[in-house]
């Protein structure tokens, strides 16, 4: 918990917030920060507890973010497999701490306007 004024806040809620995340977004990206192997969408699925097509939008949410790689898996039978991992945890700190440090410059803005 992490307190601020009159009200306190779970780390949880103030990263789900500023990255703009639903519940099911931000159990994934957990998820991938306790484990920084590769997985694909049905590995995730299973793992997790949700189902593919959850699982498949929330991906592809993440990599867009700039949160997930996504590397190509070649299959010997044809076709492909797409794999995630999380990027660097440094790299995912840093969009984060950014969000907070704009918030935070635009409370000092208004503030000095006020």
């Amino acid at each position: 918990m992490i307190d601020f004024a009159c009200k306190r806040f779970k780390l949880s809620e103030i990263i789900k917030c500023g990255l703009g995340l639903t519940r099911a977004e931000y159990k994934v990206l957990e998820y991938f920060i306790d484990h920084e192997d590769l997985f694909s969408t049905e590995q995730l699925a299973e793992n997790i507890g949700l189902n593919l097509s959850t699982i498949q939008r929330t991906v592809k949410k993440l990599f867009e973010k700039d949160l997930l790689t996504r590397n190509q898996n070649n299959l010997k039978t044809g076709g492909y497999v797409f794999l995630y991992q999380i990027k660097d945890k440094t790299h995912v700190k840093e969009i984060i701490l950014n969000i907070i440090n704009n918030w935070s410059s635009k409370v000092k803005e208004a503030l000095d306007k006020w």
